[in-house]
């Protein structure tokens, strides 16, 4: 995935690069969607390996090798998962935020017009 904010296209049309700036931040949105989804299931994982350790411990379930193991996959997994995709999430929100800013810049180049509302009879 690709990080970084074009620079290249300053000599177009505004108009242009703001609709390809709101194309870029649509999709950015959704990675941040999917990123959330991604969170969840490596919390899902973490928690369900620890309930089972504790539940293992008090004697809810009994203790076998594949179940431990599993346990063992979730809690680490999901740490795993969850750690990289905490930085996923903040590289897409520092581009968020670089394109909003971009975009506010070349709104602010625009030579807008205050347009009076008329009365319709």
């Amino acid at each position: 995935m690709n990080f970084k904010i074009d620079d290249t296209a300053d000599d177009g049309d505004p108009h242009d690069e703001i609709a390809r700036l709101e194309t870029r931040l649509e999709q950015l949105a959704e990675s941040l969607s999917r990123c959330r989804k991604f969170r969840l299931a490596a919390q899902v994982a973490m928690a369900g390996g620890g309930i089972w350790f504790v539940a293992a411990i008090v004697g809810l379930v009994a203790f076998d090798a594949v179940g431990f193991l599993l346990a063992v996959a979730g809690v680490i997994g999901g740490m795993v998962m969850y750690g990289s995709n905490s930085t996923t999430t903040q590289e897409i929100e520092t581009e968020v935020k670089a394109a909003e800013a971009r975009r506010a810049a070349l709104i602010g180049t625009l030579r807008l017009r205050v347009v009076s509302p008329r009365t319709l009879h």
